[in-house]
C-alpha cells in the first residue's frame, strides 16, 4: 500500500479530462437548441438591468432560479452524475441557490439595482463576460467550440453571471453570494486538479466579486453614518 504522502490531489480524481470535456460536448447535443434560448434569457437580464422597470428585480431573479434549477437537474444530476458521484450534492446546493432566489428576489422583492458606481459597472461586465466570453473558452484552449458552456446550462457560467447580477444590486446579499463564490471555488480546484489552461479563470472572478461586495458594504456602511 502506498504511502499517503505520495497521493496528490489527480489521485483522488474520478475522472479525466478528456471524460470531463466530453461530457459538455454531449450535453451540448442533448439539449439543443436550448442554447438559443439560455443565451436569450441572459441578455433579457441585461436589459432588465439597463432599462430597471419596477418589476425588474423579481424578473431577473425568476429568470436565475430556473437557471440554478435547470443547472441542478439537467447537468449536475443527470450528467456530471454520472462520472462524479459528489456532484448529486452539488445539485442540493444549486436547488438551495435557487430558492434563496426565490425568497429574496421574488416572494420579498428585495433586488433593487443600480448602475451609478464603479462596482456595478463590474458587475454588468462579469454578467457580459459569462454570456458571451466564457463559451468561447474552449476555443482559446485548443478544444472543439462543441464543448462550450452556456449561462444558463451550464454551472460555471451560470454562477458568473449571477455574481455579476450581485454585484449590480444596491446592496451586497451574502446569503446569495455564498453558494456562488463556493461554486466557483470548487470548479478552479477541479480544473486545477486536472491541470486545465482556464483553471484560473472562475476562481479569480469569484475573488473579485467578493472583494467588490465587501467594498461595496464598506461604503454603504460609512454613508449611512
Amino acid at each position: 500500500m502506498s504511502e499517503w504522502w505520495t497521493y496528490s490531489l489527480s489521485s483522488f480524481l474520478l475522472f479525466s479530462p478528456r471524460t470531463y470535456y466530453r461530457l459538455f460536448e454531449l450535453y451540448n447535443l442533448a439539449v439543443w437548441p436550448l442554447q438559443m434560448v439560455a443565451l436569450a434569457l441572459g441578455f433579457a437580464i441585461l436589459v432588465l438591468i439597463w432599462r430597471a422597470p419596477a418589476w425588474s428585480g423579481r424578473a431577473v431573479a425568476a429568470t436565475l432560479v430556473e437557471c440554478w434549477l435547470f443547472v441542478a437537474w439537467a447537468y449536475l444530476l443527470e450528467r456530471y452524475d454520472s462520472i462524479n458521484w459528489i456532484a448529486r450534492y452539488f445539485a442540493i446546493g444549486f436547488a438551495l441557490q435557487a430558492v434563496l432566489l426565490m425568497w429574496t428576489g421574488v416572494v420579498r422583492d428585495r433586488l433593487r439595482f443600480d448602475l451609478h458606481d464603479a462596482v456595478a459597472r463590474i458587475g454588468l461586465a462579469l454578467i457580459i463576460y459569462a454570456l458571451a466570453i466564457h463559451p468561447l473558452v474552449p476555443l482559446f484552449t485548443g478544444r472543439p467550440w462543441t464543448q462550450a458552456e452556456i449561462f444558463g446550462l451550464a454551472p460555471d457560467p451560470t454562477a458568473i453571471a449571477t455574481l455579476g447580477v450581485l454585484l449590480v444590486a444596491e446592496r451586497p446579499r451574502w446569503h446569495l453570494l455564498a453558494l456562488p463564490l463556493l461554486w466557483c471555488a470548487l470548479s478552479g480546484l477541479t480544473l486545477w486538479t486536472m491541470e486545465s489552461p482556464e483553471a484560473p479563470v472562475v476562481p479569480v472572478v469569484a475573488a473579485l466579486a467578493a472583494a467588490l461586495a465587501a467594498s461595496k458594504a464598506l461604503a454603504r456602511r460609512g454613508k449611512t453614518r
